[in-house]
């Protein structure tokens, strides 16, 4: 019984310790499961990862080889660029502190074919590939030609102009922007409605076309850049991109915007891009994540606002102290200013702005806040724009009335820091005021000749681009004062005078539009739902039609008549509000006189001294088919102008 005992009690024992023996093992295999699942997170963590490359593509024989790529991603800290593509090399590395950035230079052989290549990260904790592609830069003939004085530049506020592609209004990536209500919100306009309306800006007499900028801008609501009682805003407008590289899907893709430009091409219009080179817009990775400690000018906890006091770069007495504000400082205190002395930045700039041209053919570049961005760069950026691309010239905004400062900006002239800017033309904005201060405002028009006599300070006054109005201004027709008399006047001015002019959207149609952003109205006819089309004379009102039929009648003139293009200008009558001058060439001369009095006036003066292009009993007729025949007696000229009245006289 007792040994039966035993027995039992040593079987319960054995049992015991095979269960124990067992579920051990079983936390053992648990632990090292979990260990192992840890270390490959971990692992898997350290992994380098890849989340954006700029530029993604670049072209052989291009002057900037090798190119400097910026990619952005996780865990890159000491990583490397490794190619298996013969012709295709990798150097000079460098990683943002944080690994979120990767900067190397990649070497492109004139034999690499176009094609897209797999390029290889390597770090001490594993690789990934990334895709980096050689593309075909656009062909010489037919692109990058850019624009001159035999040019009129219609200027299309893309948003605002017109819908021709309804499916990109509320896009999947960006919904709840569109809305046709709010004045700060996308409206549809978009590329296709441009290429559709291309025929109608042809018949204006434009021969050239300026968009608002294309980049890819916030897909989210702006809450942090609000007016009044607005409870956000959007990046409608372009100029606050979150993607330098990147197509704003509102507007189309990059396949419509080739289109585009190409169909533009076609119809004989040379294309201006807007870029930006100062600042970001509020929502771009770079706010919170600079690739490099002094990307940005400060940071979005710590930065100067910009002060706007322009003057200071032209100033000999002016220490950086007095400068920085305007260079460094954030637009409105919310848009982050770029640091451009940052030899990265700097590449980075170049190299987008080199690559825009190549991808799509853009003839010219239209450079946004021109003085706020220290004038050693825009001599680099300029060069390497005029060595990569001779003809592509540049359009700088300089939002100021000093001939003085605007022709400190243009090329040919070395300031007293010893820069050229390279920069080739302004706005005229001190013909601007003058323009609006004669016209709408009903003041002396000797304004306006006193702006031309400062002409000798620019080292090339015939190339600057002269304007009634854009989108950073009110229009005309809201100044006090202003009636559709004044505004005709002042479009023949415009497009008699030296330079190029600009046509901003619905100037043609006499549209009023307080400041931004009322002045960003949409075009009545752009817009189906509207049920209004003044995009054709049978839906314009009767005054819209007058101004439109001016303005497509001087487009005709400055067409047929090479002096109101190229000639140079001499003044004849420069009274208090009577102006006369002539536009000659070496073998034809146009007079155009002006009386922006109230009243008619008398006119005399002496055209004897150019008998080689009109003699000295000529007959001259008004090109606008308004006011009578002028006999030239003896060389001398006697007219009677009525009241707010201009003609544009050519020999019968």
């Amino acid at each position: 019984m007792g040994e039966a005992v035993d027995l039992t009690q040593r079987r319960e024992g054995e049992e015991t310790q095979r269960f124990f023996g067992f579920k051990n093992l079983r936390v053992v295999a648990a632990w090292r499961l979990c260990v192992g699942i840890f270390l490959l997170s971990i692992s898997a963590a350290a992994q380098p990862s890849v989340e954006k490359i700029e530029p993604p593509s670049w072209w052989t024989q291009s002057t900037i080889n090798p190119v400097r790529v910026m990619i952005r991603g996780r865990d890159l800290t000491g990583a490397r660029v490794e190619s298996t593509t013969p012709g295709l090399t990798a150097s000079n590395f460098e990683s943002s502190a944080n690994g979120h950035y990767l900067f190397a230079d990649i070497q492109i052989a004139e034999t690499v074919r176009v094609g897209k290549y797999d390029l290889k990260i390597v770090t001490p904790k594993g690789s990934v590939n990334f895709p980096f592609e050689i593309f075909a830069a656009q062909p010489r003939l037919g692109n990058y030609n850019g624009f001159m004085p035999d040019d009129v530049i219609y200027f299309v506020f893309t948003d605002r102009f017109a819908d021709g592609d309804a499916t990109n209004n509320d896009p999947a990536k960006s919904k709840g922007l569109f809305d046709r209500s709010k004045p700060r919100s996308y409206h549809g306009g978009d590329l296709q409605g441009i290429i559709n309306k291309l025929p109608y800006i042809k018949s204006l007499g434009a021969s050239a076309i300026w968009t608002t900028p294309i980049y890819d801008n916030n897909d989210q609501r702006d809450t942090k850049e609000k007016y009044g009682d607005e409870t956000y805003t959007t990046g409608y407008h372009g100029y606050g991109a979150v993607d330098f590289y990147g197509v704003e899907e509102h507007f189309g893709d990059m396949a419509k915007l080739k289109e585009f430009v190409r169909k533009a091409h076609q119809a004989g219009f040379v294309v201006i891009q807007d870029q930006i080179a100062n600042h970001t817009g509020p929502y771009h990775v770079w706010t919170n994540d600079q690739p490099l400690p002094n990307w940005l000018n400060g940071t979005l906890a710590k930065h100067e606002s910009n002060n706007w006091q322009k003057w200071t770069t032209m100033n000999p007495r002016a220490t950086f102290q007095t400068q920085r504000r305007n260079i460094d400082g954030w637009f409105i205190d919310i848009l982050p200013d770029l640091n451009q002395t940052n030899p990265e930045v700097e590449k980075y700039l170049i190299q987008n702005s080199l690559w825009w041209i190549a991808q799509v053919g853009f003839d010219s570049i239209r450079m946004d806040t021109l003085p706020h961005v220290p004038r050693s760069f825009w001599t680099k950026w300029g060069a390497a724009i005029h060595k990569e691309f001779p003809k592509v010239n540049i359009l700088g905004e300089l939002f100021d009335g000093d001939p003085v400062l605007l022709s400190y900006f243009q090329k040919g002239k070395r300031g007293h820091d010893g820069i050229d800017p390279e920069i080739d033309t302004l706005y005229d904005f001190a013909l601007y005021y003058a323009i609006r201060n004669s016209f709408a405002k009903g003041q002396g028009i000797r304004q306006v000749s006193q702006v031309f006599a400062k002409d000798w300070i620019y080292p090339k006054p015939s190339v600057l681009v002269s304007f009634l109005g854009v989108h950073d201004m009110e229009r005309f027709m809201n100044e006090q004062g202003a009636t559709v008399e004044g505004l005709k006047l002042a479009q023949t001015l415009l497009m008699t005078s030296r330079g190029t002019p600009i046509l901003y959207y619905g100037d043609e149609i006499a549209m009023p539009g307080a400041t931004d952003p009322d002045n960003r109205r949409d075009f009545p006819g752009g817009f189906a739902a509207d049920g209004i089309d003044a995009f054709s004379a049978a839906g314009r009102t009767k005054v819209q039609n007058d101004v439109w039929n001016h303005v497509a009648k001087l487009g005709e003139l400055r067409r047929l008549h090479e002096p109101l293009r190229r000639g140079r200008s001499l003044d004849l009558v420069d009274e208090e509000q009577q102006f006369a001058y002539a536009r000659l060439t070496d073998k034809a001369a146009v007079i155009v006189i002006f009386n922006n009095d109230s009243k008619p006036a008398e006119v005399n003066f002496d055209i004897s001294f150019i008998s080689r292009q009109i003699g000295v009993d000529a007959t001259l007729a008004d090109g606008l088919g308004k006011l009578p025949d002028i006999k030239v007696n003896d060389g001398k000229v006697k007219a009677t102008i009525p009241a707010r009245s201009a003609g544009i006289y050519v020999t019968r």
